[in-house]
C-alpha cells in the first residue's frame, strides 16, 4: 500500500463512528481483556458477532476455538474503562467492579453485554477477525460509549492527562 492510500484509507476510517468495547476472557480463573473498536454484529442465525483483534494482542493469544469470550459495550461515561484496557499488562482489573456471567468476565454498568464462545478465527492482514457465536446477551441504560477520531482526541488527551497527574489542558508524558 502506497503512504498516500495508507493516508487516506486512515483518514476515511477515522470519519466512521464504531463503539467502544472491551473483549474479555477468563485463563485459569483470572481474568484478561483489552479495548477494541472494530466489533459488529454478524448474523441473527444463529447469533454472531465478529471482533478484530491485532495479532500481537495478550488477549488474542488466550482465545481458542470454542473458548469463552464477553464483549462489554461500554457507556458513554466508561471512557476511563476504555483507557484502562487499551494499555498492555497484567493488571487491567485492579480496582474494576465486574463478576463472571456465562463463563466470561462482565464489567459492572455496561450498557451491552455479549458471552460468546469462539467459532472461528480469521486472518485478516495484522489483524484476526474472531468469530463468536452468541451465548448470553443483556442491556442496561445508557447510552455507548463511541469512537470517532474527530472527538476522541481531545477527549483522550484530557483523561489521559487526569489519570497521569498531567492535568486539565496538557498532554500526559
Amino acid at each position: 500500500m502506497t503512504s498516500a492510500l495508507a493516508e487516506e484509507f486512515r483518514a476515511v476510517m477515522a470519519g466512521v463512528a464504531t463503539p467502544v468495547s472491551v473483549v474479555t476472557t477468563l485463563t485459569d480463573g483470572r481474568p484478561h481483556g483489552t479495548t477494541v473498536s472494530a466489533f459488529a454484529s454478524l448474523s441473527m442465525t444463529p447469533p454472531m458477532v465478529l471482533v478484530s483483534l491485532d495479532r500481537g494482542s495478550e488477549l488474542l493469544a488466550r482465545l481458542t476455538i470454542g473458548s469463552v469470550f464477553g464483549v462489554n459495550v461500554l457507556g458513554s461515561d466508561q471512557a476511563p474503562l476504555a483507557l484502562a484496557f487499551a494499555r498492555k499488562g497484567a493488571d487491567k482489573f485492579t480496582g474494576v467492579d465486574w463478576a463472571v456471567d456465562s463463563g466470561a468476565p462482565r464489567l459492572a454498568g455496561s450498557p451491552g453485554w455479549l458471552a460468546c464462545t469462539v467459532a472461528q478465527l480469521v486472518d485478516g492482514g495484522d489483524h484476526v477477525v474472531v468469530l463468536g457465536e452468541v451465548r448470553a446477551a443483556g442491556t442496561d441504560a445508557g447510552a455507548p460509549l463511541t469512537y470517532h477520531a474527530h472527538l476522541r482526541h481531545a477527549r483522550c488527551r484530557r483523561l489521559t492527562a487526569a489519570v497521569s497527574g498531567g492535568g486539565p489542558g496538557r498532554a500526559a508524558p
